[in-house]
């Protein structure tokens, strides 16, 4: 009698120096702020690898492809290890941001990076700040990299953005083709008071992302980020892991399945007190039965071949 599996993943965001580039507002990057970023494509890269080394760990690096061409050793040590290379933009840009143009020519451009350093098509993404629009779905399916490695029944192939659930896999919902009435308050009242039209499932997989098991807001003091902190006890962040971790475990059948994405950037987690948050989570997570550590393509292979569950996300009506 097979006994429940649980999948925990770390994701790497190894944003280094893009993401302090200011892709926002176009304005110019601190030095001081650059620096930090240096650090997390160096040394915190470098304690990340020992760490996932120590406890025999493949992860899921979401690389921008400024970082892939600004820190190629680094990136190389990463490829070395076994590690699997998703893409996050190119300058860490926010896709909210950009038109649909814009969109398609950091797609294409990060896919040509990434594929040339790694040698083979990326097969996952994850939106910079998890900050998507309404087209990213249609563009994730039209750079499908199903039809660049020509793999059967996959899609590109999966994404790492959307929080629809938070602990199961699931094909995800298509933005662009489930409209919204905005809430306009210079028009009347009437024209916007209408229900959400139905969901309609794309053909990618979403391997559910989550603020609450993300390092950044509480561990990364930014003062330009009104979301960060920087000062939050370690304690309490693994406090606040373990207990989704515990209900989620406690709820999952014998039979059943869940997967755990953690979201991490080397420059946060490469600092001491946080790489020891994670040697004591990953030893308590180590003793519950079930537990394989893995990266989020093998998350997405499992789901396919219907190894683990997931679920059908529903919501909306016909008007």
């Amino acid at each position: 009698m097979p006994g429940k599996r649980v999948l925990c993943c770390y994701g790497i965001d190894i944003d280094a120096v893009s993401g302090w580039l200011n892709t926002r507002d176009g304005s110019p990057a601190n030095p001081t702020d650059v620096s930090r970023g240096i650090f997390g494509a160096t040394v915190g890269i470098d304690r990340l690898l020992k760490l996932w080394d120590k406890y025999n760990i493949k992860a899921t690096w979401f690389a921008p492809a400024h970082s892939v061409e600004s820190f190629p050793s680094q990136i190389k040590k990463i490829i070395d290890k076994g590690h699997e290379i998703g893409l996050h933009g190119y300058t860490h840009e926010l896709v909210s941001t950009l038109s649909e143009e814009q969109q398609r020519d950091v797609l294409a451009k990060s896919i040509k990076v990434l594929t040339e350093v790694t040698g083979k098509k990326p097969r996952g993404w994850t939106a910079p700040a998890w900050s998507t629009s309404n087209e990213t779905v249609k563009l994730l399916e039209e750079f499908g990299i199903c039809q660049l490695l020509k793999r059967p029944n996959s899609a590109q192939e999966y994404d790492h953005s959307f929080m629809h659930h938070d602990s199961q896999p699931y094909f995800l919902p298509a933005p662009h083709l489930t409209p919204l009435a905005p809430t306009n308050t210079a028009r009347a009242a009437s024209t916007w008071m209408t229900p959400m039209a139905p969901l309609q499932s794309s053909s990618v997989v979403e391997v559910p992302a989550n603020w609450h098991l993300d390092d950044w807001p509480p561990f990364q003091l930014s003062l330009t980020q009104a979301s960060t902190h920087g000062y939050v006890d370690t304690a309490s962040v693994e406090r606040l892991w373990k207990d989704q971790f515990t209900y989620l475990y406690r709820e999952c059948p014998e039979d059943g399945s869940f997967v755990f994405p953690i979201s991490v950037h080397p420059q946060v987690s490469g600092k001491p007190q946080v790489v020891l948050l994670h040697e004591r989570f990953i030893e308590w997570i180590n003793d519950h039965v079930g537990v394989e550590w893995c990266t989020m393509e093998k998350v997405v292979d499992e789901f396919k071949a219907g190894r683990i569950g997931g679920v059908s996300v529903e919501g909306g009506v016909d008007v």
